[in-house]
């Protein structure tokens, strides 16, 4: 059974950093797509940052040059490591994973999901 389970959310100010971390298990298969979304209050969730197994990585506009997602496969851990944070920033933040296929699609039907981590981030 793959179960996602994410760590290391919380609260800083704008301008700083934090690493979330998902770890990753129940799954045998080499080829996938994993990612980071999140849903900020009253809007609806979107993709930020995704990986696949040959490393690929691709990100949204918004968190470009700011975050950087990251996978260590002898763990199984997913991590986000996200710096000069902005206010706009604060969501809940979803580990997500897709199996038996590289492509990472915006429609988010076929991911296998964790249950989410609050980071808010200060003004």
């Amino acid at each position: 059974q793959v179960q996602l389970v994410e760590s290391g959310g919380g609260s800083v100010e704008a301008g700083g950093s934090l690493r979330i971390s998902c770890l990753v298990s129940g799954y045998t298969s080499s080829t996938y797509c994993m990612g980071w979304f999140r849903q900020a209050p009253g809007k609806e969730r979107e993709g930020i940052a995704t990986i696949d197994s040959a490393g690929t990585t691709s990100y949204r506009d918004s968190v470009k040059g700011r975050f950087a997602i990251s996978e260590d496969k002898s763990k199984g851990t997913l991590d986000l490591q996200m710096n000069s944070l902005k206010p706009e920033d604060t969501a809940m933040y979803y580990c997500a994973a897709r199996f038996e296929d590289r492509s990472c699609p915006a429609t988010q039907t076929s991911y296998y999901w964790g249950k989410g981590i609050l980071v808010t981030i200060s003004s």
